[in-house]
């Protein structure tokens, strides 16, 4: 046989392999029903191409190590007492400056199957027993802790901590699948993300492999108990922070790497621009008291990922490769976990890059909170805080 035909016949078994994935080997094997969206990326020419070649974030002190697993984020109550960080087995912990203590709950179904594993990814199999926390806001004015929990929706539990309380659950009769972030305003209205309506936490790899679009933007009111949709179709919607004065908060957009503003107040109330793109993929964000937006940007965009963004069956057929979903996250943060952090203006200008582009100190970050100058930064995949003295 000829050159031509061996290679014929070996693109053929390849083919046939991945259109059956015999073996269940691929990233989506698990997945029958999953499909690739397009992302509109923009244009590579809008990327800020700003970085830090000091790598400053490798200055950052390493806290708690193996003493917290995946604390995605970090908050202070209104007294400044603190960090509070929600924890992969489901809890909510609290520093008291000596130790760490439980503070809150989610789930009221917790058994040994929760109890403290070696690493974050170890609670995945058990997050929708055990609870996930992700974003946590106080509400300044009567110390109630909110919680957006993966798959317990939005809840709230008093100063005193324990059982928190569910506030919602679902949304026009569409429940909350993958309750991500949150923020309150002054009126004690809480914004929230919901990331998809299709994938829960658990199986967030595959929704970032899909970009599909059922994320939504929701607000739910103290006062009537209602919750509403304030944006859909959105494809990860992720972090969200009001602005200082009120007037607007941000969300981030995971898939599509940028920062979108909603406007609360004026003339524009009730509608949505673009804030600003980002040089990668955002989770978090959170507002100082400058009223500036630190963001925690996951990995930084590569020419892989913007090709696979473009060319869903391209993606598709990648992911179908013998190549485990673990490889598969690694090629489209471009090879190596690493950490990066924008901060931005009020008006959505670039005025700060920090990195460890190595991942040497800090390797991956979800959140930033900026307090007393220091930025605590919280990661959903590492077993501690870093925290990083501000110049």
């Amino acid at each position: 046989m000829s050159r031509a035909g061996v290679l014929a016949v070996v693109f053929l078994l390849l083919a046939l392999y991945c259109g059956t994935d015999p073996f269940k080997h691929s990233a989506i094997s698990e997945f029958p029903d999953f499909e690739a969206h397009r992302i509109e990326l923009p244009a590579w020419s809008l990327i800020p191409p700003d970085r830090d070649p000091e790598n400053l974030l490798q200055k950052s002190e390493i806290k708690f190590l193996n003493q917290v697993q995946g604390p995605e984020s970090v908050a202070f109550d209104p007294l400044g007492r603190g960090p509070y960080t929600g924890v992969a087995d489901g809890r909510v912990l609290f520093w008291d400056g000596q130790s760490w203590t439980d503070f809150a709950y989610t789930s009221p179904n917790r058994s040994e199957i929760c109890d403290p594993k070696p690493s974050p990814l170890s609670y995945l199999k058990n997050e929708h027993i055990c609870g996930r926390p992700l974003g946590l806001r106080f509400d300044k004015k009567t110390g109630d802790l909110y919680i957006a929990d993966a798959y317990f929706g939005l809840l709230k539990v008093g100063p005193e901590g324990g059982l928190a309380t569910s506030l919602t659950t679902e949304a026009e009769g569409v429940p909350l699948r993958f309750t991500n972030d949150l923020d309150i305003d002054e009126e004690g209205n809480v914004y929230f993300t919901d990331s998809s309506t299709k994938y829960q936490r658990r199986n967030f790899m595959q929704l970032v492999f899909s970009a599909e679009d059922s994320g939504r933007l929701l607000k739910y009111n103290p006062n009537t108990k209602e919750t509403t949709v304030l944006l859909r179709n959105l494809q990860f919607p992720n972090g969200l922070s009001l602005s200082k004065d009120g007037s607007f908060f941000v969300f981030c957009e995971g898939s599509m790497g940028r920062l979108r503003k909603y406007w609360l107040k004026g003339e524009k109330a009730g509608t949505s621009e673009i804030f600003a793109i980002l040089p990668g993929f955002p989770d978090n964000v959170r507002t100082n008291e400058k009223g500036e937006f630190w963001v925690a940007i996951h990995c930084r965009r590569s020419m892989y990922t913007y090709l696979c963004a473009l060319y869903p069956k391209i993606r598709k057929f990648l992911l179908k490769l013998p190549i485990s979903a673990k490889i598969q996250f690694l090629l489209h943060i471009g090879g190596k976990l690493h950490a990066v952090v924008a901060k931005y203006s009020p008006e959505g200008k670039l005025l700060q890059i920090l990195e460890d582009s190595q991942g040497k100190v800090v390797r991956a970050v979800s959140e930033v909170e900026e307090k007393d100058g220091k930025l605590w930064i919280g990661s959903v995949l590492m077993p501690f805080i870093a925290v990083y003295k501000l110049p």
